[in-house]
């Protein structure tokens, strides 16, 4: 049997504190509906739920635009009030010679986190390095609150480029990739966590 009981105000009586259901009870909020902290309510800010992605592959480009590196993951908040942890460690090496690297976060099509714009200078997400000597894989990580405002799926992706096309970008390996123990390759991951609002 349900009943329902529809009212503007529940308030405890004088002295009292008001207790919602009893202990093994489940409250449901549903869909839709917002549960909104205008006080000193604690219990806010917990982990909803996880998800990870893992690049154990090697990706590389010579695109002078941010293009995918194929290291992402999928995401569906439960609610438009929750946020969105990001922990990314994509790692990044390239070509010896002259060119700059680097990693922006990339929530579906918006660009997160950037570097502010500075002349013609590339903008990123994180820690950027200019190569040289083409042996070297450079862990750049990126960690990222977002307020994504959404109950839809979400996709974060880590997105790099090249700034000089003759010099390729690439992921979990650098150009020096010889059959032998002395080069090794790398693998990236990207975590997000839904945090309630």
């Amino acid at each position: 049997m349900s009943s329902e009981l529809k009212t503007n105000k529940v308030s405890p009586a004088t002295g009292t504190a008001l207790q919602i259901g009893d202990s093994g009870d489940t409250i449901t909020i549903p869909s839709g509906a917002t549960l909104t902290n205008s006080g000193t309510a604690t219990g806010f800010g917990k982990v909803l739920q996880v998800v990870s992605a893992t690049k154990t592959d090697t990706a590389s480009s010579t695109s002078t635009s941010f293009v995918s590196s194929g290291l992402e993951v999928s995401i569906t908040p439960s609610s438009t009030s929750s946020k969105v942890l990001v922990l990314a460690q994509p790692g990044i090496g390239g070509d010896a010679g002259s060119a700059g690297l680097g990693p922006i976060l990339q929530r579906d099509s918006t660009v997160l986190n950037q570097a502010d714009a500075a002349s013609s200078r590339s903008r990123y997400s994180s820690v950027y390095w200019y190569q040289y000597g083409g042996y070297d894989i450079v862990s750049m990580p990126i960690i990222y609150l977002d307020s994504p405002s959404s109950a839809s799926s979400l996709t974060y992706k880590i997105m790099y480029k090249t700034t000089n096309a003759s010099y390729a970008v690439y992921l979990n390996r650098s150009s020096a990739d010889s059959d032998s123990s002395g080069y090794g390759r790398g693998a990236s991951t990207i975590t997000v966590m839904e945090i309630a609002g």
